[in-house]
């Protein structure tokens, strides 16, 4: 029993035995095709020019602040009955039951069990898009019921026992996290740690003409570019390539490896999609396969990208299988780099990061707000531990064992802007930034101690003009600001009691 449920009497539901045998229930359509779930969501489809299903949800991004979970939140009666209020929703209305597969590492995969209302069937249409079937007849290790029609949003999450209820929300992306979220919690119980990041290995043709991989993983909040820099393609001409294997949540494990964990597809941001900065991306989202969630779509079907109609956190859920950059594999077998996505215009394009500094980095989670998280906060700068809203138990711990993880495995680490220096006085694109990721895979970075910066940063880079980025040329009065900015970081430092002194001391 759950020592935060000893006080309601009540035992925390399995997701095994909180509801009986989809298979055997006469009000669930059990693991229904693809073709099925768009009927079911017909209308409630517009049909885009690309043949692919358009919805319109009524929430448009998470809501973190009804989100509660059994071992970091005030959990009591109320709670408890919440998940039970969606438990008996599911026993007695007409409902879909899908059961998909969460990972392929032999010691790293789930099942996740998803129920929702037939009407609602688009968003397990949208979890389909995302991860494997499971197979059948297997046990479920995670449970999420998802009832939009509750007159009150509310996520309440049982950690241990792997059950969430989603209440009042229609949003897809509720669904796809409430799995992840448990995926990440078991990594770390098995001595790794869940990352919110996507992963890509690079081939790279090395002197003596033999071929070598290296893992490289991205973490970023939504919006700053990590899927992007995951999915692109670093234009490597063969036997060179760049492979992107895990867009969003990995786990990377004692041994080394990052086990991805959606084996189908990708949930992406769509706004400012462009055809000739995001081809391969671009392709999938408009194959009639995707399946997309608050985009702008006439009446005649054309869709746009560019548009803010519903929202600036408009969704797409592609398959990987259409996405000319993704491999077969979805783990990447040992990682050599690690990438913090900044949108923080004082710090230079990158700097490299002793592994003490990378666990600040980790701890700070620096980016820019997002309308993936808050849209009434977009534009604002934000911090989130790991850039990783969805950790369950203590922060400090994830920055200690992080820093424990890179050291025991050699891996270099480096914190990447993806935005522009200043007041918007140096932008940084897509082509600084992905030659940046080629060069230091190769290796070919020469890098220097700024002294005025306290950063190691490159002095040469092949392809870029280095010297044009330096932060002091661009950010009016970038001592004071730097000043200001280590001080508040070691502020939002102290309040993690259990990270270790050496990651706070290691601010840069």
């Amino acid at each position: 029993m759950l020592d935060t449920m000893s006080d309601t009497g009540l035992m925390p539901p399995s997701p095994e035995t909180a509801l009986s045998d989809p298979a055997e229930a006469d009000n669930v359509i059990y693991n229904p095709s693809r073709e099925e779930l768009r009927t079911f969501s017909r209308e409630l489809e517009t049909t885009t020019e690309f043949g692919s299903p358009a919805y319109v949800s009524e929430q448009r991004s998470r809501c973190a602040d009804r989100t509660k979970n059994a071992i970091d939140d005030e959990f009591g009666a109320d709670d408890h009955a919440q998940i039970e209020t969606a438990i008996e929703y599911a026993r007695e209305h007409e409902m879909v039951c899908i059961d998909r597969r969460i990972g392929r590492h032999p010691d790293h995969t789930y099942v996740g069990r998803y129920y929702v209302p037939k009407r609602y069937a688009r968003i397990a249409l949208a979890v389909t898009n995302l991860f494997e079937p499971a197979e059948e007849g297997a046990v479920p290790d995670f449970l999420t019921v998802q009832i939009p029609e509750h007159d009150e949003i509310s996520i309440r999450v049982l950690p241990e026992t792997g059950v969430t209820a989603v209440l009042g929300s229609d949003y897809s992306g509720e669904a796809k996290k409430s799995f992840l979220r448990l995926f990440m919690r078991r990594a770390k119980e098995r001595g790794g740690l869940g990352l919110h990041a996507g992963s890509k290995r690079v081939t790279l043709e090395t002197e003596a003409g033999e071929l070598e991989d290296i893992g490289q993983v991205f973490l970023g909040l939504s919006a700053t570019g990590k899927s992007t820099l995951t999915a692109h393609g670093l234009w490597l001409d063969e036997p060179e390539e760049a492979t992107m294997l895990q867009d969003d949540v990995c786990a990377l494990l004692p041994d080394g490896t990052v086990a991805g964990s959606e084996g189908n597809g990708l949930y992406i941001k769509t706004i400012g999609l462009d055809a000739d900065e995001q081809p391969a991306m671009y392709a999938a989202t408009t194959h009639e396969s995707a399946v997309l969630e608050n985009v702008s779509v006439a009446d005649d079907g054309t869709v746009d990208f560019d548009s803010g109609e519903y929202t600036t956190n408009g969704r797409a859920s592609i398959l990987r299988e259409h996405l000319s950059s993704a491999g077969e594999e979805i783990d990447l077998g040992a990682v050599d780099q690690v990438f913090f996505i900044t949108r923080n215009p004082v710090m230079p394009p990158v700097a490299k990061l002793s592994a003490e500094a990378a666990a600040a980095a980790f701890m700070l989670g620096e980016s820019i707000q997002t309308s993936a998280g808050d849209p009434s906060k977009a534009g604002e700068s934000i911090r989130v531990v790991g850039t990783n809203p969805f950790i369950i138990g203590p922060e400090g711990e994830e920055g200690n064992r992080f820093r424990d993880l890179i050291e025991e495995l050699d891996v270099d680490c480096f914190v990447l802007n993806t935005g522009h220096l200043g007041n918007e006085a140096k932008d940084i694109g897509v082509t600084e930034s992905v030659t940046l990721l080629r060069e230091i895979a190769r290796g070919t970075v020469d890098w220097t101690d700024d002294e005025e910066l306290g950063l190691t940063i490159p002095e040469s880079v092949p392809g870029i003009e280095i010297g044009d980025f330096r932060v002091q040329d661009h950010v009016e009065d970038y001592v004071g600001k730097l000043q200001k900015l280590r001080a508040e970081r070691r502020e939002y430092l102290s309040a993690f009691k259990s990270l270790d002194d050496d990651i706070e001391d290691a601010v840069y």
